[in-house]
């Protein structure tokens, strides 16, 4: 009867002696920026028309798109850097009437092109070529980097760096001891445009690059006693 009490006491304690001796977690997050000048810049422009007819309106539109790709190629830009994004055709209504139901009256076309520029100091002459080819919409200018690799990974590596030097303050504040990392997780990281007050394109359309910021976060778990 004794043995049993006793492997019975000892069952229970078993458990309680392996959850005080087991290791602990601390879980902490990191963030990495690295900021850059940006080597080229997409935009997004294009032509609408309106004509009585619809196929005026897509001859009108198509022969304004075809001047605008010209002017584009005549600047340099490569076929691989020329898009079409979009291209349509709609009926524009005469609503002006309330007694009576809208009736079409016109059609309007829309060609939209994206457009991406590898010479940054081309870019406010080539705007400015653009328009006087009958260019009339523009719906987008974003800058980045032709070889973003080698900056994300340096946000990345300072996103790591980060998360370690928080880990080993909490640990030092706890009078724990750091041990191995048990889990490592990317969060993720995203180019983020910031302007700075610097001169851009010297002539023509007004162009400020600015900074293009590389962001990366992670999520690292260490062990700790």
């Amino acid at each position: 009867m004794r043995f049993w009490i006793a492997a019975a006491v000892l069952v229970l304690a078993l458990p309680i002696w392996a959850q005080e001796t087991a290791p602990g977690r601390l879980t902490v997050t990191g963030e990495g920026r690295v900021e850059s000048v940006p080597d080229m810049a997409t935009i997004t422009l294009g032509v609408t028309s309106e004509a009585r007819t619809a196929a005026d309106a897509m001859r009108e539109t198509s022969k304004a798109t075809a001047a605008v790709l010209g002017r584009l190629a005549s600047a340099g830009i490569e076929d691989r850097d020329m898009q079409t994004r979009d291209l349509s055709l709609s009926p524009v209504w005469d609503s002006r009437s309330s007694s009576s139901p809208p009736k079409i009256v016109g059609f309007q076309a829309r060609n939209t092109v994206v457009v991406r520029v590898r010479a940054l100091d081309a870019l406010g002459g080539i705007l400015d070529e653009v328009i006087e080819a009958g260019a009339n919409l523009f719906q987008g200018l974003s800058f980045g980097l032709q070889e973003p690799g080698p900056v994300h990974d340096e946000a990345r590596r300072r996103a790591v760096a980060e998360a370690r030097r928080k880990a080993a303050l909490y640990a030092e504040a706890a009078g724990l001891s750091l041990g191995a990392v048990l889990e490592l997780n990317e969060a993720g990281g995203s180019p983020r445009p910031m302007m700075l007050e610097r001169a851009a394109m010297a002539s023509a359309v007004p162009i400020a690059a600015g900074e293009v910021a590389i962001q990366a976060a992670v999520s690292m778990v260490f062990e700790i006693r």
